[in-house]
Parts: structure tokens; sequence; C-alpha cells
């Protein structure tokens, strides 16, 4: 149900062509989608695609937004600790 990515395997996945993905926390998220959707533009995704985004994500957000996309966007998690 869940996949499990390396870091590098997020890391490969950091444009359009190949999807947008990023980490927070321990989880996955495929933004490709969600780009233009995004309330803080697309540019934002685009800069931490294929990164961990944890600390730029908390610096904006509270809990309560990643439970509202998490099950839209989240596709799994990264099997080692994430380097912030």
């Amino acid at each position: 149900m869940s996949k499990t990515f390396t870091l590098a395997d997020v890391a490969t996945h950091k444009d359009p062509e190949n999807g947008l993905y990023i980490v927070i926390d321990e989880g996955v998220y495929d933004v490709t989608n969600f780009v233009d959707e995004h309330p803080g533009g697309a540019k934002i995704l685009k800069r931490v695609a294929g990164k961990d985004a944890s600390k730029q994500f908390w610096k904006y957000h509270n809990e309560g937004v990643l439970k509202k996309y998490s099950e839209k966007l989240r596709i799994g998690s990264v099997e080692e600790k994430a380097k912030l």
C-alpha cells in the first residue's frame, strides 16, 4: 500500500518530467499535480522538489494543513531518517 523510498529515489523526482516529490518529516509527497494549486505558488514547491522540505513546510504551515492534504498527496515514506 505505502511505498518506501530512499532519499536518493526522492532526489530523482525534482522536475515535472519525472514528477515532483518532497519529503516532510518521514513522509514522501507527490506534489506534481498540486503545484499549480499551491496557494504560495508553484515556484516554492519546484525549489524544494526532490528534497526534504520539512524545515520550509513547518515554517509556514501547521499540522492541519498536512492532515488536509496527506491523503491526497502522500505516496510513501523514507526508509532512513531525512536530513534537514
